[in-house]
């Protein structure tokens, strides 16, 4: 089953808050029979940001752990990119990042509120208690905008406000729909992100409600595990092949040098 996979959204130790070095998860994808492998650590800024992310001055060793990977184990596709915060007014260094290396796929995430607070950071859990309503309003809008910004190849777990398992009340259509809209016109994929089974929200990013609406909008998909650690690379991805499947999806996406192929799914 796992020939026909990927896993794009793989972190390193450089982003500080992951164990695991390329060549680990590599000799753990042969193990799986993974079709391919993907790492996406956290975007460095051009100047400190915070402390879960790679420094600029620790890029070139990214690319050399990435580098170390391939040599090792050249029967497997080991492709390269990062997860990028998109950061309303700092586009231009998306832009520059994107010629720095010959990237393989850049993924675009929100993290960060407009106010400056980490929406899925244990430490700023308090926040989503009662707020959850206003948290996911915001959210999505700068969701759309890291869509429509156009600098990014897929969009990484679209729901993550849900990640303590804080939700709004109601028909929760009205912050997917005008996003999915952005995803159906710049043709952006976007991910099923296993993490968010190992999360308090116990459910995959996105809903299952999410996933069939996109596919209705022929928004194409991938599936990531977000691993952290080497154990984590393809987890539940046979219930997110299942989940996808049940959403009426046959294929999932695959990128090489910034181009997508597709390919089916198991």
């Amino acid at each position: 089953m796992y020939s026909a996979l990927s896993d794009y959204h793989v972190h390193t130790p450089l982003c500080h808050h992951a164990t695991g070095w390329p060549v680990e998860f590599a000799r753990r994808a042969v193990e799986l029979g993974l079709g391919e492998l993907g790492f996406a650590d956290h975007n460095p800024m051009a100047e400190y940001f915070d402390d879960w992310r790679m420094s600029r001055e620790e890029l070139p060793r990214y690319l050399e752990e990435v580098e170390k990977a391939r040599a090792e184990f050249s029967q497997l596709s080991i492709r390269i990119g990062l997860e990028c915060d998109f950061l309303a007014g700092r586009e231009a260094w998306i832009e520059e990042l994107a010629g720095l290396a010959e990237w393989d796929f850049l993924i675009g995430s929100v993290h960060y509120m407009p106010e400056g607070w980490e929406v899925d950071h244990p430490k700023y859990v308090g926040r989503h208690a009662g707020h959850a309503e206003e948290i996911w309003t915001t959210y999505w809008r700068v969701y759309e905008q890291c869509i429509r910004s156009g600098l990014f190849d897929f969009v990484a777990h679209p729901d993550l406000p849900k990640k303590f398992g804080f939700r709004p009340e109601g028909d929760l259509r009205r912050f997917y729909e005008p996003v999915i809209a952005a995803l159906a016109e710049t043709k952006t994929p976007f991910e099923i992100n296993t993490a968010g089974w190992r999360k308090d929200c116990r459910e995959q990013y996105p809903a299952l409600e999410f996933l069939q609406l996109a596919h209705a909008a022929e928004v194409p998909l991938l599936i990531n595990s977000d691993a952290h650690a080497v154990e984590e690379l393809g987890a539940g991805f046979a219930d997110a092949v299942a989940l996808a499947k049940a959403a009426g999806y046959t294929q999932t996406g695959r990128f090489r040098r910034r181009e997508i192929s597709f390919v089916p799914l198991p």
